[in-house]
């Protein structure tokens, strides 16, 4: 009986965060941008670990304890290369779970880091080259 109690509040709990829209607080892409689904889907599985201000995530503060994935705000992402990260666990077989969004919901998450990754990047200097 006990078991059961705990378990129905913990799924009140659950319930009562996703009718709070729970991650679309700091989201800035617009309802009626075809990218916002991707950015609410970001914010609530890629947040723990990645930086994006478009889906207003700023990864782990602390590194001792978790992982950081990269920051994609000063990382660009071509939507094939954000996709096969989705599927495969990131490029470095690291700490990414594989698979954390499958089918149009990665689809969705891979055309959003797609559009909105990389808006802080800076080019490297190349060489015979002066500077930025």
């Amino acid at each position: 009986m006990r078991l059961a109690l705990i378990t129905a509040t913990a799924l009140l709990a659950a319930l009562g965060l996703a009718a709070c829209g729970f991650g679309e607080e700091g989201v800035t892409v617009s309802k009626g941008d075809p990218n916002h689904n991707g950015a609410v889907l970001f914010a609530t599985h890629c947040s723990g670990c990645h930086t994006l201000s478009a889906a207003g995530t700023q990864g782990s503060g602390n590194r001792g304890v978790r992982t950081q994935g990269p920051n994609l705000d000063q990382r660009t992402e071509s939507y094939d290369d954000a996709l096969f990260a989705i599927q495969n666990g990131g490029f470095s077989g690291a700490i990414m779970p594989q698979n954390i969004l499958a089918g149009e919901e990665a689809e969705a998450v891979a055309r959003f880091v797609a559009k909105y990754a990389g808006e802080e990047a800076e080019e490297s200097p190349r060489p015979g080259e002066t500077s930025p």
